[in-house]
């Protein structure tokens, strides 16, 4: 280790940055959520999966910021069958319903920018992931959409959320096929790496 860069380390510690998982961006003095929801069972194209599309690459962000990671979990769970699972969607986008989630994020208010990941529904967010956008004060945070989904995109789901959080700063988000996240785990961590270097987070 250099002169510069040990004094650099020693300089951080004092003042208190925190290098380590779950802790303040070194290099950008950012403190990193990410905030996602996801599933698992029949997956339609794909068969049945163990691990969520959008969980995957939630991982993957944040073992590349060390951001902190909260899942946004159903009181009530969505059915494995897709197309039970596809019925419930439909009726929760059209009523524009919000199902609550089990447990919260500690101390939200110390987060400055917030990640948040979700599977493409009819061309929106599940809308649980607007129960959760609702019930936290996003003002003066900055907020990084990301979805995965079968080829629709984001889907106007980042317009759609910066009229939800009018006191955040929406920056670009990003999206990924499903079968990508699921499938091809080189492509998928390329993909968040050349997003977050965009951001200027890594």
């Amino acid at each position: 280790m250099d002169i510069t860069r040990r004094k650099f380390l020693q300089l951080a510690t004092t003042a208190g940055f925190l290098l380590s998982f779950g802790k303040v961006h070194a290099a950008t003095n950012e403190k990193i959520l990410i905030v996602y929801f996801s599933r698992t069972g029949e997956e339609y194209g794909t068969g049945n999966i163990t691990k969520g599309n959008t969980a995957i690459v939630a991982e993957i962000i944040a073992q590349k910021t060390g951001g902190d990671i909260f899942e946004i979990k159903p009181v009530t769970p969505y059915p494995d069958s897709y197309e039970e699972c596809k019925k419930i969607a439909g009726r929760e986008k059209a009523t524009k319903a919000r199902p609550p989630f089990v447990g919260d994020v500690e101390n939200f208010s110390q987060y400055t920018t917030v990640f948040v990941g979700y599977p493409i529904w009819y061309g929106d967010a599940p809308q649980i992931t607007y129960t959760f956008l609702e019930s936290h004060d996003f003002s003066g945070k900055k907020i990084v959409p990301f979805c995965t989904h079968g080829g629709s995109g984001l889907s106007s789901t980042d317009q759609t959320i910066s009229l939800t959080c009018p006191t955040a700063k929406v920056l670009q988000g990003f999206e990924m096929r499903g079968a990508t996240a699921q499938n091809d785990r080189s492509q998928a961590e390329k993909v968040v790496e050349e997003n977050l270097k965009r951001l200027g987070l890594i």
